[in-house]
């Protein structure tokens, strides 16, 4: 059974590390891989000296950062949420409706977004104007379109990564809940003294592997939902990887910076498993 997931590491994730020499290379197509000129830092010292780049790095702290702070925290409290309801029934149809937005892709969930959001003929915008409102660009002004982005990422996540945190609360002693019930402990007293030190573990894991996408984010997402009207916060690494890599065919930039984004969220991994070791966590390694 292990053999399949190995087969993909190898192929997919090891195998292609050996194509990172091309960030030190003017690659080109003709010459080959290995016949391509070595330049050493030269395409790193260009892509830093891009205005784009830095605009790039930018927007993907941002939106990584808000995004980490609205995603990571909202599994958690639906997972609690999810916990104390008791009905069988009702808990199992919540956590389906919920997941459903996982199994969808991002051109999926742009298009239903556009269909709900759009200015012109949204149907949330169209409800608010029958309603006496004005219409609100949801996804046409940068600002709207960067809640909208936050809120949309909620949506689609939270379900899912409530999985995590129902099985680590379910592994929780019933003993306990029961010894706080005799002593008099209230439903919230439950949750904050034996429900969350009881996850704390996970979250702290979890905590530490999503620190390390802050570099990262989903292409997906952010270039469904981009369009001309919105162009402030959609240039993000990952978008300009694409650009620079499958637009414009300039390959040592597009790894270049795909390696430097890598690297950033290396270290950021290393350095909130020594932060978590230090307040007597397990951490990662």
């Amino acid at each position: 059974m292990l053999l399949i997931p190995i087969f993909f590491v190898l192929v997919f994730k090891i195998l292609p590390m050996f194509g990172l020499v091309i960030a030190f290379k003017d690659f080109k197509i003709a010459r080959g891989f290995w016949d391509s000129e070595w330049v050493g830092f030269q395409v790193f010292q260009d892509i830093f000296a891009k205005r784009d780049f830095g605009r790039a790095v930018r927007n993907t702290l941002l939106l990584n950062s808000l995004d980490f702070l609205l995603s990571f925290t909202a599994p958690i409290l639906l997972a609690i949420l999810l916990n104390e309801i008791k009905s069988i029934r009702v808990k199992r149809l919540n956590q389906t409706l919920l997941y459903l937005p996982h199994f969808l892709s991002w051109v999926i969930i742009s298009a239903l977004a556009y269909q709900l959001f759009s200015v012109g003929n949204g149907v949330i915008n169209n409800l608010i104007e029958n309603l006496g409102g004005n219409r609100i660009p949801f996804l046409q002004e940068d600002n709207h379109w960067l809640l909208s982005y936050l809120l949309i990422g909620v949506w689609q996540s939270m379900g899912w990564g409530t999985i995590i945190y129902l099985a680590s609360i379910s592994s929780i002693n019933p003993e306990l809940y029961e010894a706080a019930f005799v002593d008099g402990a209230g439903r919230w007293r439950k949750v904050w003294h034996i429900t969350l030190p009881g996850i704390r573990v996970t979250i702290v894991t979890l905590l530490i592997m999503n620190l390390g996408r802050i570099m990262g984010g989903s292409f997906e997402r952010v270039y469904t939902l981009a369009n001309k009207a919105t162009t402030e916060y959609t240039t993000t690494i990952e978008v300009l990887v694409y650009r620079w890599g499958i637009e414009s065919g300039q390959f040592s930039r597009a790894t270049a910076i795909g390696l430097f984004q890598a690297v950033i969220g290396l270290i950021l991994v290393l350095i909130a498993d020594r932060i978590a070791k230090k307040l007597g966590e397990d951490g990662l390694l």
